[in-house]
């Protein structure tokens, strides 16, 4: 039970962040958005070293001089995986006329789903991947450790959350319940990539560091493919930097002190 209720806490965060369509009238201000970007970049980039980068290196300390190979390997494979399913997953992301992928018949709203679905997907293997290494009881992950990236995802989720719902209520003229519903949706790909990760790496433990660095590589090519281009162009791009650092302190803070 507390496995599960841990991979459902990035879901709540975007749940929470979609029901800010219900208390704010439009959409978020330009400046606030790209701030909330630079933070949801900066707890990724934290969680991905500090989560599961380290982790990976360290379960991979007996292969002496090449213990840094399975997370060069995952990661490179997690990043390739992103792009993937960016090359071929029809998507339109916020503040952007035209779709990426294949061409589809798909509203803008659905595209919009498709593309935060596309950015949750990653954060849900790394909740998922660091609980396994829970279960494992091998891999020196503690539950304080899981459930401090759980939090910190959850913590991100939230900015994300609010950044979808309100533009479909605003732009794409849905009802504010409908918003809701779809703005929380977009995070329930979390706990199903979550419950994935959890299964394969209990089946196979000797690759965990290599899912470990996996779903770092995932992430780290949502913030560097999306989340911090969306948060630098036009004016005022040093609000996402500002951004960016107080995600990545206070990621680290939690890692370190609670993990």
């Amino acid at each position: 039970m507390e496995i599960f209720l841990g991979i459902m806490i990035p879901f709540a965060g975007t749940t929470l962040g979609a029901a800010c369509v219900f208390f704010l009238k439009d959409r978020l201000h330009s400046g606030v958005q790209k701030l909330l970007l630079g933070f949801a970049s900066g707890v990724m980039v934290a969680a991905s070293v500090w989560s599961l980068l380290i982790p990976a290196m360290e379960l991979s300390e007996g292969m002496g001089r090449l213990a840094f190979f399975p997370a060069a390997a995952g990661l490179v494979l997690g990043m390739l995986f992103l792009l993937f399913l960016d090359r071929h997953v029809p998507h339109q992301h916020l503040d952007c006329d035209e779709p990426e992928g294949p061409k589809s018949s798909c509203r803008k709203s659905t595209m919009m789903i498709l593309a935060v679905t596309l950015h949750n997907l990653p954060e849900g293997m790394a909740v998922g991947v660091t609980f396994a290494g829970v279960l494992s009881g091998e891999a020196g992950i503690t539950f304080a450790g899981a459930l401090t990236l759980a939090v910190g995802m959850a913590i991100q989720n939230f900015p994300e959350g609010a950044i979808i719902s309100m533009p479909l209520k605003s732009e794409g003229g849905v009802s504010r319940r409908r918003a809701f519903l779809l703005g929380a949706l977009s995070g329930a790909v979390e706990p199903v990539g979550a419950a994935l990760m959890i299964l394969l790496a209990r089946y196979f433990l000797p690759v965990l560091p290599y899912l470990l660095a996996f779903s770092a590589g995932a992430m780290l090519y949502v913030v560097v493919e999306e989340l911090i281009p969306e948060a630098s162009q036009g004016s005022h791009s040093n609000l996402g930097t500002a951004g960016f650092a107080a995600g990545f302190v206070v990621m680290m803070i939690l890692d370190v002190a609670l993990g």
